[in-house]
């Protein structure tokens, strides 16, 4: 499934950060947030990499 996601801001790959269960975009340096189960993909709701 990780292999459809892209990032929503670059349209880049993204990895999983499977201790923080976040799907991270190096390229746009937040990580998003997966709950449930389900990626939550909104920028808003990202949380920004230091």
């Amino acid at each position: 499934m990780l292999e459809a996601l892209v990032c929503p801001v670059t349209h880049g790959p993204l990895s999983w950060d499977s201790e923080k269960q976040e799907l991270v975009s190096k390229s746009a340096r937040l990580a998003f947030p997966v709950r449930g189960g389900i990626p939550v993909m909104l920028v808003s709701e990202a949380r920004e990499l230091g």
